[in-house]
Parts: structure tokens; C-alpha cells; sequence
């Protein structure tokens, strides 16, 4: 029977001191023994033993939620692109003017 564990990229990345997209890439590549459950992703590790200490836990932990944040960042930096770009669109008449009360249909007699 083989010894080892199953972790996550995360806790693979830290142990075998490569990054997030590294790991990311050895996945792709199928260079290392892995398995999905509920779309998150475990690496093999045959003889495991474990060498993280509190701090290297917390990095950990930090690296994640960075790496979580640059995401998110670059979401909305992408938003604030086609914002603004709507923006100019609009400021240069491109975009539909804004209706007037002339423009409105009419309402109907009330009853």
C-alpha cells in the first residue's frame, strides 16, 4: 500500500516551492498524478511529510487570497475599460440621445 496524501494546488504548490500556475501547468500537462472532486483539484503525493509550520501556513493562505484579489482586480479593471469606452461613446453622440418628452408616445385617455 502506497503512503502519501492528496492536496490541494495550494498546499502542493507550497510543499514542492512552485507557484500556483506552475502547478496549474504541470496539471495540464499531465506531468503529476492528480484527481478532481467538485472542481477543485488534488495533487498525489507519494511519501508525504509534512514541512509546513505556522507561517508557512499563513503565506500559504496569504498567497491565496492574492492571488484571489488580482483576479477580482482585473475583472474590474476590465468593467472600468468598457465604462468609459461606453462613456466616450455616449459624450461623442454615438449612443442614442436621451428621449425628450416629444419623443414619448402618448398615454392613453384614463379610464
Amino acid at each position: 500500500m502506497m503512503e502519501g496524501k492528496w492536496l490541494s494546488i495550494l498546499e502542493f504548490a507550497a510543499y514542492k516551492k512552485k507557484s500556483i500556475s506552475t502547478v496549474r501547468r504541470y496539471i495540464k500537462a499531465n506531468r503529476i498524478k492528480f484527481k478532481e472532486e467538485n472542481g477543485k483539484y488534488f495533487i498525489w503525493v507519494k511519501s508525504y511529510i509534512p514541512n509546513q509550520t505556522q507561517t508557512e501556513k499563513n503565506q500559504l493562505e496569504l498567497k491565496f487570497e492574492f492571488e484571489r484579489l488580482k483576479k477580482e482586480n482585473n475583472e474590474l479593471i476590465e468593467e472600468l475599460a468598457e465604462a468609459r469606452m461606453l462613456i466616450k461613446l455616449y459624450e461623442n453622440g454615438q449612443m442614442l440621445a436621451p428621449l425628450s418628452a416629444k419623443d414619448l408616445p402618448t398615454l392613453p385617455p384614463s379610464l
